[in-house]
């Protein structure tokens, strides 16, 4: 399968570069997987799409200011640091925003902050050592740092009030570089009225990092190689999934990301419970074990997350109707509108 039979065009101002508000007033493309049907509402009507003792499955994680703005030690010239994945008292995994990074180098960020490059680790990622660990680094990080914005979103808004937006209103277990964008649309009222109607929510964790927005760079798909994330489901989480599964309710999952999280602890039709790193790769062909139905946003062309919606759906009924998302002038990316397949 070559990375081309994912790709569509995107007239650039469809690109959503601020949410709607309140969040459930963005619409909502239902497709129907099997009949392959597609109707257009809006989120806030989700509950009539829902039924009791289906499973809402959202992913939990917090988005951290993971952006530190430095400057080189010897020279003063201004260096950006990303905080991708800690390894460890004060060693992290970073991309460095400075085409003359060299091992050895200090970068301070002030508040008396800094780190020294150790090594590369590859094209892209660098390991750096910082002089502060645990809860001291933390606090710094939580002073100094920015929530980091996708690229494309270039609004004029203030970037203060963007990036607190930039956060599910249920974000519990900080981790993430990027927000799990599909639960964007939920509002605290419309999961009340979910749960009043009997829908049963349950959380996981999966820490979003470069393995769900890494470009794809080779042809042929298979021999794409995803970055590994952290993902977590608790015992009594599972059992409750397992046994909602057993009875034959429907698992919907919320975002890629809880889909991978699902699919990554999942054995013979059951969940299992713990912490671990997941690197797993969804594309066409792949046979879902525990998801039965998704809430997911509009993605980039030739991406990973294109590629797991199609798994679940059908490469050319997902290609379908993203062109008529583009025609009925949907919102696309992390602020736009939602797509529930059934």
């Amino acid at each position: 399968m070559k990375l081309s039979d994912f790709d569509y065009h995107l007239p650039q101002q469809l690109i959503a570069q601020k949410p709607v508000s309140p969040r459930d007033h963005s619409r909502l493309m239902v497709l129907d997987k099997k009949k392959k049907t597609i109707i257009h509402r809006h989120f806030y009507d989700l509950p009539d799409y829902l039924n009791k003792g289906d499973v809402l499955v959202l992913n939990n994680t917090k988005v951290f200011p993971a952006r530190l703005m430095g400057h080189r030690k010897d020279t003063g010239g201004q260096v950006e640091v990303f905080l991708l994945r800690e390894s460890g008292r004060g060693v992290w995994e970073v991309l460095i925003g400075n085409r003359r990074k060299k091992v050895g180098q200090v970068i301070q960020f002030g508040k008396g902050l800094e780190c020294q490059i150790i090594k590369q680790i590859d094209a892209s990622i660098w390991q750096v050592r910082f002089n502060q660990s645990g809860s001291r680094f933390d606090k710094l990080v939580e002073a100094l740092g920015q929530i980091p914005l996708p690229p494309y979103i270039k609004s004029s808004e203030k970037k203060s009030k963007l990036q607190g937006q930039y956060q599910t209103v249920y974000a519990k277990t900080k981790g993430s570089v990027a927000a799990p964008t599909a639960g964007f649309h939920f509002t605290k009222p419309l999961l009340i009225k979910l749960k009043k109607k009997g829908v049963q929510i349950e959380y996981v964790t999966l820490h979003v990092g470069l393995g769900t927005f890494a470009p794809v760079k080779v042809n042929d798909i298979k021999k794409h190689q995803m970055h590994s994330e952290w993902a977590s489901i608790d015992k009594k989480t599972a059992e409750r999934l397992n046994q909602a599964k057993r009875q034959g309710h429907r698992i919907i999952a919320v975002g890629t990301t809880s889909s991978r999280t699902l699919e990554s602890f999942a054995g013979k039709g059951k969940i299992k419970s713990g912490n671990q790193w997941t690197n797993i790769f969804i594309y066409p062909g792949y046979q879902f074990k525990f998801v039965d139905s998704m809430i997911t946003n509009f993605h980039l062309p030739k991406s990973t997350l294109m590629m797991l919606i199609s798994a679940l759906a059908g490469r050319s009924f997902i290609l379908k109707a993203y062109q008529e998302a583009v025609k009925k002038s949907y919102r696309f990316y992390s602020f736009g509108d939602a797509m529930f397949i059934t």
